[in-house]
């Protein structure tokens, strides 16, 4: 992209798109889902009750089972070192003198 009325056109056709609500992004998956995956982009980003309706149903089916409550107190009880005595009390020193 060399000449500057490329560029223009190019910044002028993304300040367009924010101001629709769009944003471009890049995404890694197989050849073959190319088509799928921008059909779909296209069907949510119109906006209307159906993209509403898929955006859920693809959050659900990816999210899978809700998550459980008290999910990090578990796995610290799960911790080998659960009932270990660690001393965990710091000295109180003052430190060294600096010359400023």
């Amino acid at each position: 992209m060399g000449n500057t009325a490329q560029k223009k056109a190019l910044r002028n056709y993304r300040s367009r798109l924010v101001k629709r609500g769009m944003a471009r992004f890049e995404v890694l998956g197989l050849g073959a889902d190319r088509d799928l995956i921008r059909s779909l982009a296209r069907r949510l980003a119109t906006g209307d009750a159906d993209s509403a309706q898929i955006r859920a149903t693809l959050s659900q089916a990816i999210a899978g089972e809700p998550r459980k409550k008290g999910g990090i107190l578990a796995a610290l009880r799960r911790s080998p070192l659960v009932g270990v005595d660690l001393n965990l009390a710091r000295s109180r020193e003052t430190g060294r003198k600096v010359d400023m």
